[in-house]
């Protein structure tokens, strides 16, 4: 338990911290599974629509932290090579 007050806060600073965070893992893997579906499915139309969306989730999370910008860049580049 802490047993200050800044590491009180702190405390529930990082419950908030780790909620967001959560989220956005969970929109980043959504957008990596979506996109590996529509590769399966074959439907290019969709993925030419939706590849720059899943770019920008990806490097949203990127900046933010929660992934690896270099993991990010990665992921973007073999879908790309998949795609074309």
């Amino acid at each position: 338990m802490p047993n200050t007050k800044s590491a009180i806060r702190r405390v529930r600073r990082v419950k908030k911290q780790t909620s967001v965070n959560r989220v956005r893992k969970s929109k980043y893997k959504s957008a990596v599974k979506h996109i590996e579906s529509l590769i399966k499915k074959g439907d290019k139309k969709k993925l030419k629509e939706y590849f720059p969306k899943f770019q920008s989730i990806l490097m949203q999370v990127a900046k933010k932290g929660i992934v690896n910008r270099k993991t990010a860049a990665r992921k973007i580049s073999k879908i790309s090579k998949k795609i074309s």
